[in-house]
């Protein structure tokens, strides 16, 4: 397990009827300055997809996401998603979305292999977005033009909470910053990724760590990312590998970088080929979702998820994610949150 963060004489701001109400505000109210923002339409999403089509998101490509038979449809085997990353992009495919326009939807998903702490839990909710783009903007002024567009939304719901709850006053900068995954390896040379998130989020207050994927100098790469939905081998017009990133907050409660999107420019042919050999997994090119691709019948696309639960958390000034979502929690984290004034919903 995780080592827990309970700050020092914590007490929430809102008691749990506000927080209720605070949690509807923010959603509501997020996801449709997002959507006027990015020019989304909402769709409806699949709890689960078929095993072996490729369709679910792999991840960092290690975690196992939970499977059932059913029993109707000759037990074929099912898999509870973890993520909409491929799934969205053939939707835009299949609703004719022109270029400019894209689609977000409410994500549920089950990661069992994640290890619950502050910031996680095996359930997860997001926003899962995803815009149909011209391939001629494969560029990376094209995704912090993006990137900014999705702060923006997140500021003014900031300032809605605050105008809402006065006890909750706003601390977000008013622009976020940019850094190379590989920049920031050569200003904190000594530390580790997540540690080197720390420094520059608590430096800049917000900022977004392009190049999630690819190794960097040192021969490591700064987080992991599967080979077959964001691009993090192309090289971006400042001289970097990276067409993707994550968007990461300063949380002044858990004195800590809190990531709040993961997001990026998506694979084309040619990446999508190159980053599977890379991981050795030519094998999915026959796969049913990676065949449509490499048959050019998906448009190029940019997209993301963006936590729902998280967002509350930050937002309402939470110490646990438990406090925004109703979840499973080990006996004895359960335990110490509440000797730490930290009421798990």
């Amino acid at each position: 397990m995780k080592t827990n963060i309970y700050p020092k004489d914590y007490a929430s701001i809102l008691d749990l009827k506000q927080t209720e109400k605070a949690i509807k505000i923010i959603k509501d109210f997020f996801q449709q300055s997002l959507a006027s923002e990015l020019k989304l339409r909402r769709v409806t999403a699949p709890l689960f997809v078929k095993k072996g089509t490729g369709i679910n998101d792999d991840l960092n490509g290690v975690e196992k996401p939970v499977s059932f038979s059913v029993k109707n449809m000759c037990n074929a085997e099912v898999e509870i998603v973890q993520s909409l990353a491929k799934w969205k992009r053939m939707m835009l495919a299949d609703y004719g979305i022109e270029e400019g326009y894209g689609l977000y939807t409410d994500m549920n998903a089950i990661r069992p292999d994640e290890i619950p702490d502050n910031l996680h839990s095996i359930y997860v909710d997001q926003w899962d977005w995803e815009k149909v783009m011209s391939p001629s903007d494969r560029k990376l002024d094209y995704l912090k033009q993006t990137v900014r567009k999705i702060y923006n939304a997140i500021k003014r719901t900031e300032y809605i909470i605050y105008e809402t709850f006065p006890g909750i006053t706003p601390v977000l900068p008013d622009q976020i910053e940019f850094i190379q995954s590989e920049d920031l390896l050569e200003m904190y040379p000594g530390l580790s990724p997540k540690e080197r998130e720390n420094k520059v989020a608590q430096k800049y207050g917000a900022v977004f760590v392009i190049g999630i994927g690819a190794g960097l100098k040192d021969g490591m790469p700064h987080d992991l990312r599967a080979p077959d939905y964001d691009d993090w081998i192309s090289v971006t017009g400042e001289g970097s590998k990276g067409l993707n990133g994550d968007i990461i907050l300063w949380n002044p409660l858990l004195e800590c970088a809190f990531e709040i999107s993961s997001m990026g420019i998506r694979v084309n042919r040619q990446s999508l080929s190159e980053q599977l050999k890379i991981r050795d997994q030519e094998w999915k090119k026959e796969l049913f979702f990676h065949s449509l691709l490499l048959k050019e019948e998906l448009p190029q696309s940019i997209g993301g998820g963006i936590g729902q639960s998280r967002l509350c958390m930050y937002l309402l000034r939470k110490a646990h994610i438990g406090e925004v979502q109703a979840s499973l929690w080990p006996d004895e984290m359960i335990l110490e949150c509440r000797e730490n004034n930290i009421i798990l919903i």
